[in-house]
């Protein structure tokens, strides 16, 4: 009797031993199972997370290319009408584009000059402008300047002569003050008077475009650009302060081809009836 009694308790005991396993196996089963799942799922989401960013992030690049070619197409229409107006000019005036810039300027007194239509009065020979396209002929300047080669610049390419003009100043300045203090005080003496050394036009400057230090007054692109034809040729080359004010006006009625023609046909008391035709403004501000 004894002895069944121990057989049936050893079974009994090892019964529960193998339930406790299989129930332990079962509950580690199910727990590595929720784990799986747990970083399955994380493992599903994270992709899609960074789509999600990835398509957030495109959108303001996207933009941004837009916005630039739009710019691009706006500065290469304004470019085809400035062209065209010229070569109408050319061809009603008989007169060769950008001939008011061989005037000879010897008598031209540049402390009497007082605003921008002054100097537009004193550098081109306003007397022979009656209509639009006489302005045109003779304030627009075409092909390569002198100094264009050393530049880098053209008149024929306004809107990257621009951008090379207007990321010059700074350096030349630089250069200009320790190099040749007298170059650059001629040059403050000229560009410190209310003669059009500026970006008027864009930025609400008036004739004057440097500080009482010489620095750009604005921070557009036009300001320094003006300013970097005036310093360069007062260090670099032998014009007058005279021919250095024709050649700003000139780049200036590149970049402001609609308010410069209209301000020479104002001085010279012409038709101002096609100025619809041109563009406000040329390059980027």
């Amino acid at each position: 009797m004894d002895e069944k009694k121990k057989t049936a308790h050893a079974k009994e005991t090892k019964g529960s031993s193998a339930d406790r396993k299989t129930a332990g196996q079962k509950g580690q089963h199910h727990s590595h199972h929720d784990t799986d799942t747990g970083r399955g799922h994380g493992a599903g989401q994270r992709p899609h997370r960074r789509q999600e960013s990835q398509n957030l992030l495109s959108k303001p690049l996207l933009g941004l290319m837009i916005a630039a070619v739009f710019l691009l197409s706006l500065n290469q229409l304004q470019i085809a009408s400035v062209s065209s107006m010229i070569g109408s000019a050319a061809e009603t005036g008989g007169r060769t584009v950008g001939s008011g810039g061989t005037a000879d300027l010897s008598g031209v007194d540049i402390n009497a000059i007082r605003s921008t239509g002054e100097t537009v009065a004193s550098v081109f020979p306003v007397e022979d402008i009656v209509t639009s396209d006489d302005a045109i002929a003779i304030m627009f300047p075409s092909g390569t300047p002198e100094y264009g080669a050393d530049l880098g610049v053209s008149f024929d390419d306004p809107v990257a002569s621009l951008a090379v003009l207007a990321k010059m100043y700074p350096g030349l300045k630089q250069e200009v003050q320790s190099k040749d203090p007298a170059a650059w005080q001629r040059y403050m003496n000229l560009a410190s008077k209310p003669v059009g050394i500026s970006c008027e036009y864009c930025c609400g400057l008036k004739a004057v475009g440097i500080d009482k230090n010489g620095n750009s007054a604005c921070g557009c692109q036009h300001n320094p650009a003006l300013l970097s034809v005036a310093l360069y040729l007062t260090a670099y080359s032998d014009y007058s302060d005279a021919e250095i004010l024709r050649e700003v006006m000139q780049w200036k009625t590149l970049f402001f081809p609609k308010n410069m023609i209209e301000l020479g046909m104002t001085v010279a008391g012409g038709d101002t009836s096609r100025l619809t035709d041109l563009p406000g403004m040329v390059g980027g501000c």
